[in-house]
């Protein structure tokens, strides 16, 4: 019979570029199927559930945010983005695996500034996901990518912070020749300060002001610098008459909606029967 009181908990975390890190909430480092699970990562796990059939399993680890294993800044990233993770028990005493308790995939990490959370999921959580294409009225390409076609370089801008009005608002300089919404939904990508190099979603853009949808991973300072591009909300009018793409639109806008099967209702023109013209 195996002895309980010798098992303890095992992570197997390797990213999509192949890094691999080990970790295990034993108080010292252990060596398993040459791989060594390093304890100073002081991982604590949820109970883990399991379901039968395609519901999905899940479990949550808690850790503390480490230079030397998982950076505030590699999540911020996004480098460990869609990372699989291997749980097991392991009977440190012997140094071997004892049991494989799952197979899951990073799911939501939430952080805060000395520890994180990570929320793992089974495979059959990426069943649930949307694959393919659906039959929308919106595109569902990206503003800019190789599907959409629209070089956004072009348009895009830069400024600089000169002071801030919130958590995640700012005012700056270096946008005022662009009507107000222009970037709005669209991107950011600081150019300099302590979140060099990052990506961050635009939730308002007016003159002298940007409003972004997170608080930056690091501290803003007067100078930094950045550039942001457009957002689309991703309609047929939008991309006809704003980027001059709509040849290359990626929905469907032209489709009969739902409410073609219901009976029409006196006083209601669009829903005459007749054919939808469309200019």
């Amino acid at each position: 019979m195996t002895n309980t009181t010798t098992l303890v908990r095992g992570w197997k975390l390797t990213r999509r570029d192949g890094t691999v890190f080990a970790f295990t909430d034993c108080d010292v480092d252990l060596v398993v199927e040459g791989v060594t699970y390093a304890a100073s990562a002081a991982l604590a796990p949820s109970e883990a559930v399991s379901s039968l059939g395609l519901a999905v399993d899940e479990q949550e680890v808690q850790g503390a945010v480490t230079s030397s294993a998982i950076s505030e800044a590699d999540l911020a990233a996004g480098l460990y983005d869609g990372a699989s993770v291997e749980a097991i028990e392991i009977d440190w005493a012997t140094g071997t695996r004892t049991a494989t308790i799952g197979v899951y995939y990073l799911g939501e990490v939430a952080r805060t500034e000395a520890s994180f959370t990570a929320e793992l999921r089974s495979d059959a959580g990426l069943l649930s996901q949307v694959r393919g294409r659906h039959v929308l009225d919106t595109c569902d390409a990206e503003l800019g990518d190789a599907r959409c076609g629209v070089n956004t370089t072009r348009l895009a801008g830069e400024g600089t912070i000169t002071d801030q009005t919130g958590d995640a608002d700012f005012r700056v300089t270096g946008l005022d020749g662009f009507d107000a919404d222009t970037f709005t939904g669209g991107r950011l990508v600081w150019l300099t300060g302590a979140n060099l190099g990052q990506a961050q979603d635009l939730r308002s853009q007016n003159g002298e002001g940007i409003g972004l949808w997170r608080v930056p991973t690091f501290p803003v300072a007067t100078g930094d610098r950045f550039q942001v591009f457009p957002g689309c909300d991703k309609s047929f009018a939008t991309c006809r008459a704003r980027f001059g793409n709509g040849d290359n639109f990626r929905g469907f806008p032209f489709v009969v909606g739902e409410e073609a099967f219901s009976y029409a209702t006196t006083g209601d023109p669009s829903l005459d029967g007749g054919s939808r013209n469309v200019t």
